[in-house]
């Protein structure tokens, strides 16, 4: 390492500093606003010409926000549908209507894992909150287990929610670094799907067994009455319904600072069928399988493997996907269905801002060759480019309450060690990132309180949920990068 690589060093570590100072203390920045100034003030700082500074953060938000935004989108676009529909009620209830009550938290973690693929965590959980409390009340009243009920409930579906957020395509946060790093979306969702599996049983079936005996958590009458009805104790299928059509004013109010989609859900009964709506919430994702199954069977010169390819595209996936659910869902007029999708976008542009931020901030430390640093200082201490993607990730992520900020710094500061070659494994660093993203989610994150004010928790009982939760999902998704990384590279 040269006294340049140092000095390079130590502006990056200052940069991340001065980010998570503007992030959380005062002036307390938009994370947009604060990526920028960072973004300018590391070109300053490495004396990088200003022309080619402006030209850095301009190319670099459009490169990241056009590689990412319209899959992100169109994700959103497709969870409205299903919502709307009923389809994510069907999916629900055909799934927990067949389980016994030691079988519920698994039957919770399958239906948060289906509807969790398309759908960001907030979002998932604001959908998938009529079931919960139906359920739950179900077990009140038939005095079924000790503890919290609710806590027994919702513990599996935030486990399988938050692995799917943090691990799979085409969630954000995989996404972005995806992209950044430049490298495949099929074999890191394969290694996503792999990794949330044990981290889905071990964070939430197992751990709800564990701790919903030791809670007391109970949200009050007023919000239980939002989602089940008084005579509830007789099915949640109508349950479901009806807190679908009144939790409008209850839900912004409890969650309104998650920026979540409200969905409006459809009866029970009638409409789609639960074997189309798992097809249209699954069919990007095997799509893009699809096409990482055939770059590892098939000749590079084969004509299936470049149909593969161009169906496996995220944004392609995406749109089919959602295409072939405006056709089969048919959740209203074709009016009516223009103002859902319009309606679906409007809660993500916060994070679309945040990922264009993250993409500036990238190209500026690339540009000002900070990366190359971090390659010399990495070969010099030998340490472990996917444990320092967890690292990086993990710590902006619970000091600035951003799991998208803490993957796109992690992924912008790593992406010129990625593309050095040495044998990194990149579909198991984009997804160590992602792991990180996930750790500690505690107070200064949107959906803390999300789960917090839902299920009437106090600060504590709050922590020993979702941030645990979530912790475990961190650090298995970890051992399972270390683990997956042993065998041969997928391609």
């Amino acid at each position: 390492m040269s006294l340049a690589d140092i000095e390079l060093l130590l502006i990056a570590l200052f940069s991340v500093l001065g980010l998570v100072g503007l992030i959380v203390l005062k002036p307390r920045l938009h994370p947009l606003v604060a990526l920028l100034v960072v973004s300018m003030a590391v070109g300053l700082a490495t004396g990088m010409p200003l022309n080619k500074l402006a030209s850095a953060i301009s190319s670099g938000a459009g490169k990241t926000l056009g590689a990412v935004g319209l899959v992100v989108a169109l994700g959103a676009m497709l969870g409205k549908l299903l919502a709307d529909s009923g389809v994510t009620s069907r999916i629900a209830d055909a799934i927990v209507s067949r389980s016994s009550y030691r079988a519920l938290p698994w039957a919770m973690a399958g239906v948060a894992f289906i509807i969790g693929i398309p759908m960001f965590f907030e979002v998932g959980l604001v959908v998938l909150l009529p079931l919960i409390f139906g359920v739950a009340r179900k077990l009140e009243t038939s005095r079924q287990g000790n503890g919290s009920a609710y806590v027994y409930v919702s513990v599996p579906v935030i486990a399988a929610l938050a692995a799917m957020h943090g691990m799979v395509p085409p969630h954000p946060g995989p996404l972005t670094a995806i992209a950044t790093l430049k490298t495949s979306v099929g074999a890191t969702m394969i290694y996503g799907f792999v990794a949330a599996i044990p981290a889905i049983i071990l964070g939430g079936p197992l751990y709800a067994a564990f701790i919903a005996p030791r809670m007391k958590a109970r949200p009050d009458e007023a919000m239980i009455h939002q989602y089940v009805p008084h005579d509830g104790e007789d099915g949640h299928g109508d349950g479901s319904a009806q807190a679908s059509n009144s939790s409008g004013s209850a839900t912004r109010e409890a969650h309104g600072k998650t920026g979540a989609v409200e969905a409006t859900h459809a009866p029970s009964t009638g409409g789609p069928g639960v074997g189309i709506g798992v097809l249209c919430a699954l069919l990007p994702a095997l799509l893009m399988l699809f096409h990482a199954v055939a770059e590892v069977l098939l000749d590079k010169t084969s004509g299936l493997l470049h149909v593969s390819a161009f169906v496996g595209n995220p944004i392609v996936a995406m749109l089919l996907g959602l295409l072939l659910a405006m056709v089969l869902l048919r959740s209203g007029d074709p009016e009516s269905v223009r103002r859902s999708l319009s309606a679906s976008v409007k809660p993500i542009s916060n994070v679309l801002l945040i990922i264009a931020g993250g993409g500036a901030f990238q190209q500026v430390l690339t540009d000002a060759q900070v990366g190359d640093a971090i390659v010399h200082m990495s070969h010099q201490f030998a340490v472990s480019p996917l444990l320092l993607g967890w690292l990086i990730s993990m710590l902006l992520s619970v000091s600035t309450g951003s799991a998208t900020v803490g993957i796109v710094g992690a992924a912008g500061l790593l992406a010129p060690l990625a593309a050095s070659g040495g044998g990194i494994n990149q579909p198991l660093l984009a997804l160590s990132i992602g792991c990180g993203s996930l750790f500690f989610n505690y107070a200064n994150h949107a959906g803390f309180w999300l789960v917090k004010e839902s299920f009437g928790m106090s600060m504590g009982e709050a922590t020993k949920t979702i941030s645990v939760v979530q912790s475990i999902v961190s650090l298995v998704g970890l051992g399972m990068v270390f683990l997956l990384n042993l065998m041969p590279p997928l391609g």
